[in-house]
């Protein structure tokens, strides 16, 4: 796929990093001549078919090259994230057998310290970002020196162990092969229009499944471009530097986005919220009325251009996966003139199963079940009415899990389907639906079944709520803790006249609070809204264990700093209803 991809599309740019305040963009010309560099240095340190090269860095061009040269000596790829604590690079290097390690800067190399680990299988670590013996640098120097043909894996050929990091437990390796990948990427150009006109702007670590097939694969397949973003921070700038057509993020991004545009009208004198807020009903009504038409002409004008302008002015797509999108982001973002397309996968089905498409769009849906795949709805009487675990037969389903031969076959049916774990339903035109999670959906007292990340979703629509987990189990009902959007919260605070030293305990917090959870929860069915909250103003994050890398909340993680403020509430008066 790159061989190709690199002939034919040459002299066009393939990857573009940082370089001051504009980019710097390889070209796919550059990009074959690094990787014949890497896979000669790659050989040089004595890799082979079978053996397995670790990658633990974040997007970078080094990154594609070390992937594509690995690939191209019949080895396997580990991708690691930087944000991992070492001791989990320690076990996926020790899980995984691997020969050598690509290491994105010298500081993790001195938090990893390979050569301290005892690992058998270890050999060498090459690090990028310094000059010398032992880096990124020297390798391609010694590659250029001593050339190796390419060897074209088998679709057998193992491509990569993807390690699920997980809410509990140690990582485990999904095995995907070059087969796998490929079914993904031969179904995106089958069934969607993207061209080699196309631009993203990448901050999805490709160490995940989504962002490893469905951006830096895919779309180098069709001979696009991808900035790589250096920085959260950088990402409004970046975006008008890249000026991206496509944007591919995880659900937490594009909630982010729609707070943002939410807390930016709020403050905008009353005609102008009226204005945007009766052209975003217009646009989701089938027949508008006149006033919703004319407020719609009016934000075309005056307000749209201004918010399309923050993604760069060129965006046309927001492909979502990861997670499920809450279809009152997905709405604003259309009636931006940004067509959604939200999708459905797992690490173990390389990932994409189903997704929506040009001229099929459901918001609120993850779409249709992708060419070659079959999806069916293993029925529980727990679940109700016709939902059933998601169970995926197809050539994008997985070799299995690596050194773990019983969980491996406990997640395959008797016929060789894959067990999801996610419980769905299809509506009458084929359109999947995700309504919770087996292992995280709990029974309230009453009997009554909760998916709390759908209840979560919602609430985290709040922009003075960056963080939130629902909890029930065997309750009455459920309770909640928050961790504030400090930030916002201050804000807030400051255009009322008025600052906030303790937030947790301010009243007037508390309230702000218990509106936003009546508000985001109305749609909901009663005993689904959490009656009761906790306040924190320490964001879940990947540094403090609260999240994993692919930003999901650790619930045990998360139980176990919060759970006597959650079971405390039990005890207290109500403060969300």
């Amino acid at each position: 796929m790159l061989d190709h991809s690199c002939t034919v599309h040459t002299g066009r740019p393939a990857l573009g990093t940082k370089n001051g305040t504009g980019f710097r963009w390889t070209s796919y010309g550059e990009l074959r001549k690094l990787v014949e560099h890497c896979r000669g240095g790659l050989a040089a340190l004595g890799v082979g078919p079978g053996d397995c090269v670790a990658i633990v860095a974040n997007n970078s061009v080094e990154w594609a090259v070390a992937a594509y040269a690995t690939y191209g000596l019949g080895a396997t790829v580990i991708p690691m994230y930087e944000a991992q604590k070492p001791a989990d690079w320690a076990f996926i290097l020790r899980d995984s057998g691997a020969k050598v390690a690509i290491l994105g800067s010298p500081a993790i190399r001195d938090r990893l310290r390979p050569r301290e680990l005892g690992i058998p299988s270890f050999e060498r670590a090459v690090t990028i970002g310094e000059t010398g013996d032992g880096t990124f640098e020297r390798l391609l120097e010694t590659g250029a020196r001593s050339p190796v043909q390419g060897r074209p894996p088998s679709a057998e050929t193992i491509a990569t162990i993807i390690y699920t990091s997980g809410t509990t437990g140690t990582p485990k390796g999904v095995k995907l092969s070059h087969g796998n990948i490929m079914s993904n990427i031969d179904a995106v150009h089958e069934i969607f229009d993207f061209t080699e006109n196309d631009r993203s702007l990448s901050f999805i670590p490709w160490a995940h499944a989504f962002g490893h097939t469905c951006e830096l694969h895919t779309l180098l397949s069709l001979g696009a471009s991808i900035g790589i973003n250096d920085a959260l921070a950088h990402l409004p700038d970046n975006l008008l530097a890249v000026q991206p057509t496509v944007l591919i993020a995880v659900p937490k991004v594009f909630n982010g986005i729609f707070a943002h545009i939410h807390a930016e009208i709020s403050r905008q004198p009353a005609i102008v919220r009226r204005v945007f807020e009766a052209a975003v009903r217009g646009a989701l009504d089938e027949r508008p009325r006149f006033s919703e038409r004319l407020a719609r002409v009016v934000a075309e004008r005056l307000l749209f251009p201004k918010i399309r302008e923050r993604f760069g002015g060129k965006l046309k797509y927001a492909v979502s996966g990861g997670a499920t999108l809450s279809k009152e982001v997905a709405e604003l973002i259309q009636t931006l003139g940004i067509v959604v397309y939200e999708g459905y996968g797992l690490t173990e089905t390389s990932p994409m199963v189903t997704t929506n498409t040009p001229g099929h769009v459901k918001l609120g849906s993850v779409g249709r079940v992708i060419p070659g795949v079959t999806v069916k709805l293993e029925r529980n009487p727990a679940f109700g009415g016709a939902e059933g675990e998601i169970v995926v037969f197809g050539p994008n389903v997985m070799q299995g899990y690596h050194n773990r031969p019983e969980e491996q076959a406990a997640a395959f049916t008797p016929e060789g389907g894959f067990r999801t774990g996610d419980i769905g339903t299809f509506d009458d035109d084929g359109f999947l639906h995700i309504t919770g999670r087996i292992k995280e959906q709990y029974k309230l007292e009453n009997g009554k079944y909760v998916a709390p990340s759908r209840v979560e979703e919602e609430l985290r629509l709040s922009p003075y709520i960056a963080n939130v987990m629902v909890q029930g189990a065997n309750k009455p009902y459920n309770v909640a803790v928050v961790a504030l959007d400090v930030e916002a919260v201050s804000r807030w605070a400051k255009e009322r006249g008025y600052s906030i030293e303790h937030p947790t305990e301010d009243q007037r917090v508390l309230e702000l609070i218990k509106r936003e959870f009546t508000e985001r929860t109305a749609n909901l069915s009663e005993f689904e809204r959490p009656r009761r909250f906790a306040l924190a103003t320490e964001d879940f994050t990947v540094e403090n264990d609260l999240l994993t890398p692919t930003l999901k909340v650790k619930r045990a993680r998360v139980f176990a700093r919060y759970g006597q403020a959650l079971e405390a509430l039990y005890r207290q008066a109500p403060t969300a209803q």
